[in-house]
């Protein structure tokens, strides 16, 4: 090697070095990329070249400045956390788990990696092997609050939910502003009707910065304070995405869910049989779809929750189906249908008006909307619970439906499914477009 080239290669490397550890990420890459010009494919200078791409959000090209270190230096632990860094931002969860594994049998002391090993096998929904992470995080660093508040996530999601609930505990005195942390345990106590401490927590939360429209509906729904117009949108998908797979078999076989059926069946005890055009609204995964298949010469569908509308693709019951709010969805659309009908959809949605108006947009004359709802009773108009579900009145229900032009053919109360052994009240609504 020319003695001269060397230490050009030398003098750019050290540069490099510089200007990484003043943050100037550009400028280290250029001295990095000059370095390897003179002394081409140095494992030194193509970890940091990497580390340099990735300050710079560029993670497809570390991995390839990384590959040559990883064949040269297998036991280079700072490129195995460069390589997992890099895989987590392109959200290959699976190779960053087995990156940090490689990481940690070479750097067992490193607890950064055992909490992103844990929180790639949590997105992987590997949560017995994320707890294990999280359980020795915690074992190591009693006051490390961000690994409790991950091992009660996991724990939830084991369904071990009287041990979650220590956990977030421990995370919020480990770490008072810890927000999210805050959120959960409220979460958490609401589902147990501790409403008051519930309401502390999610105080506490947006306080310390969480999401205000999320834990806004939380507090509202434990506190009884003026609710919003409907559940947050994020909050509907992220619920229903996670329920996707094992939704059908929970609401029907665990919580005796029934609202399709009844609903399908009084169309036809009033004598609405056959329909040339039906929109499911909140189809989700396609339970109502599958009864009304046979009494449609069209049926489509609309849902906010991708994963939902993946399930019902797969029933193929439907003509069409878009991934959109339903409100809006009933504003755009340029379809015309005979049927409008939403099982348990309207438990999202306390503000009916923008709904009912939309249903009368799309709805043919003399068409039917069909509806679903929990009951509340009449001194609201709707009301948030602390199920995070809403309830409305039948007062409030007839009041609107005249207000939008629709005729009350019936309103029947019967139960929508069991919640903690215990039947919930609902309406079951059919109006016709005057």
């Amino acid at each position: 090697m020319n003695p001269s080239s060397f230490d050009a290669a030398k003098q750019a490397f050290f540069d490099g070095v510089a200007h990484l550890e003043a943050g100037r990420w550009a400028e280290a890459e250029a001295a990095l990329r000059q370095s390897l010009a003179h002394v081409p494919g140095r494992p030194s200078t193509l970890q940091n070249l990497a580390l340099a791409l990735l300050r710079q959000d560029r993670p497809a090209e570390a991995l390839a400045a990384l590959a040559p270190v990883l064949a040269a230096e297998p036991g280079a632990a700072d490129a195995w956390a460069n390589q997992a860094e890099a895989l987590l931002a392109l959200e290959r969860d699976e190779e960053a788990a087995a990156a940090l594994a490689r990481l940690l049998a070479l750097a067992p002391e490193r607890d950064g990696a055992l909490l992103q090993r844990g929180l790639a096998l949590t997105r992987l929904q590997r949560h017995d092997e994320s707890l294990a992470c999280y359980e020795q995080l915690c074992a190591r660093q009693p006051g490390h609050a961000a690994a409790w508040l991950r091992r009660g996530q996991a724990l939830q999601a084991l369904e071990r939910h009287d041990e979650a609930l220590p956990c977030f505990e421990r995370a919020t005195a480990a770490d008072p502003t810890l927000a999210e942390a805050w959120s959960h345990r409220g979460a958490m106590l609401k589902d147990l009707l501790q409403l008051d401490e519930a309401a502390h927590c999610f105080r506490q939360a947006l306080a310390h910065g969480a999401d205000p429209a999320l834990n806004g509906y939380l507090l509202a729904s434990v506190t009884g304070e003026a609710p919003p117009a409907q559940s947050p949108e994020p909050y509907v998908r992220f619920l229903f995405d996670g329920y996707a797979d094992r939704f059908d078999e929970h609401l029907v076989q665990v919580l005796h869910y029934d609202a399709p059926r009844r609903l399908v069946d009084g169309l036809a005890a009033q004598g609405f049989e056959r329909f040339d055009a039906a929109l499911d609204l909140g189809c989700g995964t396609g339970l109502c779809g599958a009864l009304l298949r046979q009494r449609c010469g069209r049926l489509d569908g609309v849902d906010l929750a991708p994963q939902m509308l993946a399930q019902a693709r797969r029933r193929g019951v439907y003509d069409q189906l878009a991934e959109a709010e339903i409100a809006e969805h009933l504003r755009s659309t340029e379809a015309r249908y005979q049927l409008v009908l939403a099982a348990d959809v309207f438990i999202y949605v306390g503000d009916l008006a923008a709904v009912f108006d939309g249903v009368r947009r799309v709805l043919l004359p003399g068409g039917v909307f069909t509806f679903s709802a929990e009951r509340a009773d009449d001194a609201h108009d709707y009301r948030l619970l602390p199920s995070s579900r809403y309830a409305h009145s039948r007062r409030y229900l007839q009041a609107l439906a005249g207000q939008a032009g629709f005729t009350v053919c019936g309103i029947d109360e019967q139960p929508l499914r069991e919640d903690q052994r215990r039947p919930v009240p609902g309406l079951y609504v059919t109006l016709l477009r005057r």
